[in-house]
């Protein structure tokens, strides 16, 4: 019996190829895996004394040979092994190998030369007509199955399986290198391969009766994906996607701030000079939303801040830090409460979204407010702190979901009205919930007027300022209605529906 052995992840590998040894097998390897094994005093022959031709292009050329393809890919009948040894080639019975650590380089912000060189072609072609002739070839890509493979015969269905999840390693390979090559380009993919790997099991999905699991997409790394939970309970479904919601918009502000997220969308949102007075601010800006709501702060929660959570039933907290002082008591006070630190940002240009049966794909929203050019369209102009709301508010309506309208008042929240089906309706809502917290307010709405329908009503409420794309056909009756009504209206161009 004959085993060819070559593997980046050498885990095993020597203790592996003993046994095999031990067993029967020569072994034929390659590289760094023959030198391991050589080192360790494990028998062991090179290709290129089975190909009898020596590796080439500094490497890129030593397994593509009939000698090493046609011992893995023939039948075990009488035909093709009646050709073999016409030919004069030894049959391999085991293939065990690993690739090319292709997203462990890319991860480190290389060239595209030294990527490209890290692309590996005669591994994944060892593997494939290994998994193709898997009745007859043991393939192997993956340490945790070694033993397996030392425990006798295998059966059809446990070689079928092994094959199988050699088709996975090199399908998410080709992956992760398509989606590395389309990232370096300007255009949208006309094939879009998307790499999955389970990360852990859910309980359930959004209900109990659905099954779920949380992946990685490639070689991606997220604040909430990859988040430390100190305390808590485990995390759901929803809680996984109100963590990156909250997450994604305290972000956007520099300063402490504190976003508390309820399905998916803000519902106190307020910067302060603290952590903790950012949390009172932002808690009372919807104390009935924020009841069962994700919180999310960009700077360290300390104990006084931890304390001022007392009486708040939440589901998870999500920080950038927290001092032992406060872990110790949020454990101790909270015990049911997720408390996580969130993890590395490290995500490509696109975000999909899925489809029954596909996906839509484009790039992420990225625009932030410094990149756009704001324009004042009516004759009053914002004073110098309606224009700091006016960017605050901005921010929030940004990852509210469409529509969406948003009142704040000295950076804070006093009113969100998201996921309506008609902006009046949105911005009724909005105003139904700042109440008499709307006078002296701004007003940020996502995407343009296309009537003055909000105008009148924010005007009635006492909102000083509004900022708005612009852009609509009636553009010049809503601005003609904020000069009538002493409004201050902003263009910023840029609209940013979140559906």
């Amino acid at each position: 019996m004959r085993a060819l052995l070559s593997v980046s992840d050498k885990t095993g590998i020597v203790d592996f190829a003993r046994a095999l040894v031990g067993r029967g097998y020569e072994i034929i390897s390659t590289g760094g895996t023959l030198n391991a094994l050589v080192e360790a005093d494990v028998p062991a022959i090179a290709v290129s004394d089975v190909t009898s031709f020596p590796e080439i292009l500094g490497g890129r050329v030593k397994t593509l040979h009939p000698n090493i393809h046609g011992g893995i890919l023939a039948r075990r009948d009488e035909e093709h092994l009646a050709e073999l040894a016409a030919h004069g080639i030894t049959a391999i019975d085991l293939v065990c190998v690993n690739l090319y650590p292709f997203r462990e380089t890319i991860a480190k912000g290389v060239d595209l030369a030294e990527a490209l060189e890290n692309i590996d072609i005669g591994g994944p072609a060892m593997l494939r007509a290994a998994a193709k002739n898997f009745p007859g070839v043991i393939v192997l890509v993956d340490p945790a199955d070694y033993n397996l493979a030392l425990g006798g015969d295998l059966n059809s269905h446990e070689r079928q399986r092994l094959a199988a999840k050699a088709y996975a390693h090199t399908s998410s390979y080709d992956a992760a290198i398509t989606t590395y090559l389309s990232e370096v380009t300007s255009d949208l993919p006309t094939r879009a391969a998307l790499e999955l790997s389970q990360v852990a099991e859910l309980r359930y999905g959004e209900n109990p009766h659905q099954p779920a699991a949380l992946y990685r997409l490639g070689s991606e790394r997220g604040p909430v994906l990859d988040a430390v939970v100190l305390a808590g309970k485990p995390m759901s479904f929803n809680n996984y996607a109100d963590a990156d919601a909250a997450w994604a918009l305290v972000r956007e502000f520099e300063g402490p701030a504190c976003v508390a997220v309820k399905h998916a969308n803000p519902c106190g949102v307020a910067i302060a000079h603290d952590v903790k007075t950012a949390w009172e601010r932002a808690r009372d800006a919807d104390t009935l939303s924020v009841f069962g709501g994700v919180v999310a702060v960009n700077a360290k929660v300390d104990l006084e801040a931890a304390q001022a959570m007392r009486g708040t039933f939440l589901e998870v907290l999500i920080a950038p830090e927290v001092s032992e002082e406060a872990l110790a008591w949020f454990q101790a006070k909270k015990p049911d409460l997720r408390v996580l630190v969130a993890g590395e940002a490290k995500s490509g240009r696109f975000d999909y979204r899925p489809l029954v049966g596909g996906f839509l794909v484009q790039e992420r929203d990225s625009r932030v407010w410094d990149d756009l050019c704001p324009e004042v369209v009516t004759e009053l102009q914002p004073t110098d702190q309606a224009w700091l709301d006016l960017a605050f508010a901005w921010r929030v309506g940004k990852h509210a979901r469409s529509n969406c309208v948003v009142l704040a008042r000295d950076g804070v929240t006093v009113g969100v009205g998201a996921g309506a089906v008609s902006r009046i309706w949105a911005a009724e809502r909005a105003v139904m919930n700042a109440g008499e917290r709307a006078e002296g307010s701004v007003l940020a709405s996502e995407a343009f007027f296309p009537f003055d329908d909000v105008v009148r009503l924010a005007a009635s409420a006492g909102v000083s300022a509004i900022v708005q794309p612009g852009g609509a056909k009636r553009d010049e009756e809503v601005i003609a209605a904020c000069d009538e009504l002493g409004v201050a209206m902003i263009f910023t161009g840029s609209r940013h529906f979140k559906h």
